[in-house]
């Protein structure tokens, strides 16, 4: 139920972007999803792709500063309210969001919201206990 996520810490100019995802396409590497914060210095690009293990890999050689987290894909009916469903479910258990960033599944039915919780384990169950579905990485990497 845990993916994968790998953070990529950037230099907050011009190219640093462009390069990462230069060099994870020439090594065959599918960006699934994708967020990036910045501040004045550097910025924090955080990636699900289809092939962590490989993604960091290429990334290290090529001299960028790369951590894995792992993190959850949580699966939401993309309509009003959809979200605050879940976000209520994980406050009435005391769950803390530390982020959160989502994208829209090609048919435009669901949206996946990939999290990262204070506590994961957690998470987990209570989400799968309230029968709010979680994907595996598995069909994550197929959208």
């Amino acid at each position: 139920m845990k993916i994968d996520q790998i953070s990529v810490f950037l230099e907050n100019k011009s190219g640093r972007l462009a390069k990462v995802t230069r060099v994870l396409g020439e090594a065959g590497i599918n960006i699934r999803a994708l967020s990036l914060a910045d501040t004045t210095d550097f910025g924090i690009l955080r990636l699900i792709v289809n092939d962590s293990q490989k993604a960091m890999e290429v990334l290290k050689e090529n001299g960028f500063t790369v951590g894995k987290t792992e993190v959850v894909a949580v699966e939401v009916e993309d309509k009003p309210g959809g979200l605050a469903s879940i976000l209520g479910v994980l406050s009435d258990h005391d769950i803390n969001v530390e982020y959160m960033y989502a994208f829209v599944e090609q048919s435009g039915e669901n949206a996946i919201i990939i999290c990262r919780f204070d506590e994961t384990d957690k998470a987990i169950y209570v989400l799968q206990k309230n029968n709010i579905a979680i994907l595996k990485g598995e069909k994550l990497y197929q959208f």
